[in-house]
């Protein structure tokens, strides 16, 4: 989402003065106790379909307070409308990503990383590394949804294949991915909070790194001490499962340069669409000319034509793919399902962007931020006020965007009055709005992630240490007046 998609969207946020505190709970309440109570019966398979429709059921019963309220089912759906337009970015990623890892797969793009980083990437400082690669490419990218959906990937195969827990790797993925996401001036979230709350980018960014370097330094530790203490179930000598990676691929040096252009693209400021496109197009000549057998075999035939070939890749960017290897721990490595099987994910953003999008037509997302506003008078109050508004907006909204907008918006006149500085304000809705997003499973950036990287959300929660981590962070700071900016201080500048 651009920052004018942002601004347009802000200015769409509805009031409902008739609407009480405790009528816009309602639909939360009820979510809740729906979701949990399904999560119960289903587990780990709720979000194959089940949550989806619990988010329909949450819409239903928002809906049935906003008819009780004077709220038209025509303005509703307008805000559903709204909500579903400003995803289709997402969606339209999704399914690249999607087609993506499945050229990439079939080409030996992914093979030879996990085959080249498992010589280089030790159990003992794997998951510090997975911090700080993503770190690295996310600041270069501006993007956390990017950098999971090309090194992720292959830093979750390479994990799988040392035997080392997938919550963890994933964990350590999102942690580097949103450190980057979080600072990046490429990034929207990063010139969205500040033009939300009042002040420059850079001056933001300048103002973020006082909480964000404590964050990402512990989370660093972690990792290292967490590292040494490891237990892995992969084999302890690699030279068999390395073995099998070359037998069913021919592995290159060259395949490096496929992701290599792809983050070249980006880095140029290319639409990340186009750089998923071209990542794909790049990953299916690459497939055609390294893994010749390989790509006529999934086309149905046993040598190499143009209509095998194209099936081939085709099925590879559509549908499901296996590759069967010698060792049996690798067949489930590499497997992916192509386009179809980013369909569960969007399928949860739709029912997500409809829970929201009610939510916000009856102004239940108003009528809750202006709640938490009057509830706190200290300056502690505020930032705590901001803090809890902008992870429950992650939570009831389902947008990330959202959780930066409505608090910048409603908070940004109380910040002033207190007499703080507007860059208070936007570095609280990054280390509050921005990072904890990925934590909701039906948020639009938890549902990418979990689908991006095949790890659910319950699973990585813990160990996305930086995410939950920074709120924290920022009411640490807040609690003890540590650079907290005042509008004094800010105009002798």
């Amino acid at each position: 989402m651009t920052n004018q998609d942002a601004e347009e969207r802000n200015e769409q946020i509805v009031e409902n003065r008739e609407l009480s505190i405790f009528e816009a709970l309602i639909p939360i309440l009820a979510l809740v106790g729906m979701l949990a109570y399904n999560v119960f019966v289903f587990g780990d398979d709720a979000l194959s379909g089940s949550n989806q429709f619990i988010l329909l059921l949450g819409a239903a019963v928002a809906a049935i307070v906003g008819f009780f309220n004077k709220t038209s089912f025509e303005l509703m759906m307008e805000e559903v409308a709204l909500n579903i337009k400003s995803t289709a970015g997402a969606i339209l990623i999704l399914l690249l990503v999607g087609a993506l890892a499945g050229t990439w797969l079939v080409s030996g793009i992914i093979p030879t990383m996990i085959y080249y980083g498992m010589q280089i990437l030790s159990p003992s400082i794997f998951l510090a590394a997975c911090v700080v690669i993503c770190a690295i490419i996310s600041v270069a990218t501006g993007s956390s949804w990017t950098t999971s959906a090309t090194v992720g990937i292959a830093l979750i195969g390479i994990a799988n294949a040392l035997g080392i827990s997938l919550g963890m790797t994933a964990g350590a993925i999102l942690s580097g991915a949103y450190f980057g996401d979080k600072l990046s001036p490429l990034s929207d979230t990063t010139n969205l909070a500040p033009a939300m709350a009042g002040t420059d980018l850079f001056t933001h960014i300048q103002y973020m790194l006082y909480t964000t370097v404590p964050s990402i330094s512990i989370t660093l530790l972690v990792f290292i001490i967490i590292g040494f203490s490891v237990e892995t179930t992969g084999p302890a000598d690699s030279s068999a499962i390395l073995a099998s990676i070359d037998e069913a691929f021919n592995i290159t040096p060259w395949l490096f340069l496929v992701p290599a252009l792809v983050i070249f693209l980006i880095i140029k400021k290319t639409p990340p669409l186009i750089a998923l496109l071209a990542g794909t197009l790049l990953g299916g000549i690459a497939a055609l000319i390294f893994q010749p057998d390989l790509v006529a075999g999934l086309g149905g035939s046993t040598s190499l034509s143009f209509e095998s070939g194209y099936k081939g890749i085709m099925n590879a960017i559509t549908v499901d793919t296996a590759i069967e290897t010698t060792n049996e721990d690798l067949n489930d490595l590499f497997a992916a399902s192509g386009m179809a099987g980013m369909l569960g994910t969007i399928w949860l953003i739709l029912c997500a962007m409809t829970f929201g999008g009610v939510m916000d037509a009856i102004g239940a997302l108003s009528r809750i931020s202006k709640f938490m506003l009057n509830l706190f008078d200290s300056t502690f109050g505020l930032f705590a006020s901001t803090v809890a508004t902008c992870i429950g907006l992650n939570a009831t909204a389902s947008d990330q965007y959202l959780a930066i907008v409505v608090p910048g918006r409603m908070y940004a006149k109380a910040y002033r009055d207190k007499g703080l500085a507007p860059e208070n304000l936007s570095r609280t809705l990054e280390d509050s709005g921005t990072v904890t997003s990925v934590l909701v499973p039906y948020n639009t950036c938890g549902a990418y992630q979990s689908g991006v990287l095949g790890v659910s959300v319950a699973d990585y929660f813990v160990y996305a240490i930086f995410n939950w981590l920074s709120p924290f962070m920022t009411l640490i700071f807040a609690a003890f007046s540590i650079k907290i900016r005042s509008l004094a201080d800010a105009g002798k500048q």
